[in-house]
């Protein structure tokens, strides 16, 4: 592929290495590092002029520190006389922060985007967005990626009793695209759980809405972070009749008690996706297994570069 060039940021170099190698290409060189006041510091190590570039960056780990290395990368390549800059960011950061849902509070996803854009970004490439209004922040073109037909392709097989499943969403705001579509496509049925909060992060109680006795349940949501909600949601199921639970994830964040609260859960597999780095956290969780999505991260670049449409990714792609 003549005239691109594909850069990683430090969030999630295994991720970038593996698209690389699905376009037969090699990563771009570029030096991270931190001045001794932990001012970041980028170094692109190769000439971008004319070149279509693409710098992956996911939204995880030290998450500010990631997004202002995207934005100093951005820059970077944008001044050093590249064609094109596209950001790839597997997740989106600040990307729950989406609406003002009360007096005086930030909408800081539209912050984000303005920084982007700011930065000299051209196109953005993500992932499951946790809300489809973000690509309307934007003033640049934003393919928001799904991972479905990989979530697709793992359910098919890898849970034996699949056509006797009731795909869960874990609360009423992620069923009404992703989770209704998994279902329609594997012909199940579909229920929901709704829940109320008193605070961020801790649900006070949960309604089943549907039926899943003596069927294999299986939450899909876009992202888990404290895990409190799905883990709640798996006892739910099972008090409600459920044969097993699995969760489907596409972005896996589990941070503070999420593993300890994953491994005292009553789930048969927590399956992530690979946005986020996950090694760490299967070393400490036999029940968290990945699927890996650098594939529909790869081909969405390809068909960038050659001027084709991404949208038959939202169904098709080859795993």
């Amino acid at each position: 592929m003549p005239n691109i060039k594909i850069f990683s940021g430090s969030s999630h170099q295994d991720l970038s290495q593996k698209i690389a190698d699905r376009l037969g290409l090699e990563l771009g060189k570029v030096v991270t590092k931190k001045f001794s006041n932990q001012e970041t510091c980028v170094e692109i190590g190769e000439s971008v002029r004319g070149e279509d570039v693409y710098i992956v960056q996911s939204g995880c780990g030290e998450i500010n520190d990631n997004l202002m290395e995207l934005l100093i990368m951005i820059n970077a390549c944008k001044i050093a006389s590249a064609s094109r800059v596209t950001a790839v960011i597997p997740c989106f950061p600040y990307a729950r922060q989406d609406k003002k849902d009360k007096s005086r509070a930030p909408i800081s996803a539209k912050l984000v985007a303005n920084m982007l854009s700011v930065a000299g970004a051209d196109h953005i490439i993500t992932m499951d967005l946790h809300a489809s209004q973000i690509q309307g922040f934007f003033d640049i073109p934003v393919d928001n990626l799904y991972a479905e037909p990989a979530v697709l392709k793992w359910i098919r097989e890898n849970i034996s009793e699949w056509r006797n499943c009731t795909i869960v969403s874990p609360d009423a705001g992620g069923a009404k695209r992703y989770v209704t579509s998994i279902a329609d496509r594997l012909n199940v049925d579909f229920a929901l759980i709704h829940k109320e909060r008193k605070k961020a992060n801790e649900v006070d109680r949960m309604v089943l809405v549907g039926d899943v006795k003596d069927r294999v349940a299986i939450l899909v949501d876009d992202m888990a972070d404290t895990c409190g909600t799905i883990c709640h949601a798996a006892d739910k199921l099972l008090s409600a009749g459920a044969t097993r639970v699995y969760a489907i994830l596409t972005h896996g964040i589990f941070s503070g008690p999420a593993i300890s609260r994953i491994n005292n859960a009553c789930f048969e597999a927590v399956v992530v996706t690979n946005t986020i780095p996950q090694e760490d956290k299967m070393r400490h969780c036999s029940k968290i297994q990945v699927i890996d999505i650098s594939m529909i991260l790869a081909e969405a670049i390809r068909r960038t570069h050659n001027g084709e449409s991404v949208s038959y990714l939202f169904s098709h792609v080859p795993l």
